[in-house]
């Protein structure tokens, strides 16, 4: 299951990672800070996409997950053209697996051939709505910014 960056206004589900409203040590701080500066080149790259093409603009729970992976890399590729034409300079964006496609190995979630009943529908949705997931989750990310990047430098 994916998870989505989001700020404070969206509900602790396990598909949306919020940062803590107040970052109380110093892996919260750093998490809360990395988390912000993707949410701000996210929202511009969107915002753009949006306002030109339309693209976007209606929920995605029900998409097949490849799909949403293409549309991804599309939107982060086309945002990268609009901002070297504009004569910005490009974002520091690399790949890291977002324009992996899904093997045939990959879970049936990223590709079904058959839609899914109502049950299992409502089980789903039981486990996306999951707070105390949303928790760990949350948590897991924090332990592994702090493990790759460390403590914030000096300001």
């Amino acid at each position: 299951m994916g998870c989505y960056l989001c700020d404070g206004i969206y509900l602790e589900w396990r598909c949306f990672i919020k940062s803590p409203p107040m970052a109380t040590n110093p892996k919260e701080a750093r998490f809360k800070k990395m988390q912000e500066s993707a949410q701000k080149d996210v929202k511009r790259a969107f915002g753009v996409l949006q306002a030109q093409w339309g693209i976007i603009r209606s929920p995605t729970r029900n998409w097949y997950v490849e799909h949403l992976k293409d549309i991804i890399l599309c939107c982060i590729i086309l945002h990268n053209m609009i901002v070297e034409h504009e004569g910005k300079g490009a974002t520091n964006w690399r790949d890291d697996g977002v324009g992996h496609r899904a093997s045939s190995s990959d879970s049936t979630e990223s590709s079904r051939a058959t839609p899914i009943s109502f049950e299992e529908y409502m089980q789903r949705d039981i486990i996306l709505r999951d707070r105390q997931m949303h928790a760990i989750l949350q948590h897991d990310l924090m332990k592994h910014v702090w493990t790759h990047f460390g403590p914030l430098g000096p300001e």
